[in-house]
């Protein structure tokens, strides 16, 4: 089924909106399923069991209905009545805990990292310590220029989601690590006329699958269960800095919430952690009733 104003909404979503490329393509995954129910369907209640019978998970759902009612709202704004829109709801979800990295687990990616070729050691070690030590998203490693790297300061230029900026600062570790592996690695492994700070095994900026390879691989010889994925990463660096002290909104602007609703997962993350101490150390958890 076609749908209405759909070169001009994904136009205004691009264009107007900033949003990333990710997330246009995202959208158009989900207005397809709208517009595949819609091609067999006339009542919008039908869809929750259609998306379910996809194998979509709540979650899943959730964003697809979101994604609807999304576009929907710019149809009315075209001036099409929508009458979808007013039935639409998002099925709830429950917001599971972020799963979060320990520095154990870390140093031990570290090490399952190493190869024999000590220029590529040095760039997969380098990889984990951006992902650890900045909590950025993959796009926005796998985006980060040398341009945004400012040594005497000290800090990067991370460009996330919708194209807005943010200076992050680094850690002495990083600092030393990020200027050696500019200075002494990524010269070995670069071709001609490559502006990106990480450098994949072509020579070129790496890509969203070389960075889950890589990451596969180490977590598969680190003796994980599963893929260490780069959102623990993020997870486990945020934690971190609230157990350490850093308080919501210096870690907001770290990670590049929009939100502060979104930073604040993190405090159940702690709360959780706070539980379990309390149920094992506190003097009265072994007293019987």
């Amino acid at each position: 089924m076609a749908l209405q104003f759909w070169v001009e909404f994904f136009d205004d979503l691009q264009n107007v909106r900033g949003r990333s490329r990710n997330t246009v393509l995202a959208y158009r995954r989900d207005l397809e399923l709208y517009g595949e129910f819609k091609s067999k369907h006339t009542d919008i209640s039908g869809i929750y069991k259609f998306l379910q019978d996809k194998g979509l998970s709540k979650r899943s759902q959730a964003r697809v209905i979101s994604s609807t009612r999304t576009y929907l709202k710019f149809c009315e704004l075209k001036g099409e009545e929508c009458e979808d829109l007013r039935q639409l709801r998002p099925p709830k979800v429950k917001v599971g805990l972020p799963k979060t990295l320990s520095v154990q687990d870390f140093e031990k990616l570290v090490d399952a990292a190493v190869v024999e070729d000590l220029y590529k050691t040095k760039r997969n070690q380098l990889t984990l310590l951006l992902l650890f030590g900045l909590g950025c998203r993959v796009s926005e490693l796998i985006g980060l220029d040398l341009t945004d790297f400012n040594e005497t300061q000290a800090w990067l230029n991370i460009t996330g989601k919708g194209g807005k900026e943010r200076l992050v600062p680094l850690t002495d570790n990083l600092l030393m690590g990020l200027t050696y592996y500019l200075k002494s690695v990524r010269p070995h492994l670069v071709k001609a006329n490559e502006t990106s700070v990480l450098i994949n095994d072509r020579g070129k900026r790496p890509s969203r699958v070389d960075i889950w390879r890589w990451l596969d691989a180490w977590s598969k010889k680190a003796g994980f269960e599963e893929t260490i994925s780069p959102h623990r990463f993020r997870h486990g660096c945020a934690t971190s800095l609230l157990e350490g002290g850093a308080d919501l909104r210096s870690i907001q602007m770290l990670l590049g919430h929009s939100s502060i609703q979104t930073t604040q997962v993190y405090t159940h993350v702690n709360s959780k952690q706070l539980e379990a101490e309390v149920e094992e150390f506190h003097p009265l958890s072994d007293l019987k009733n």
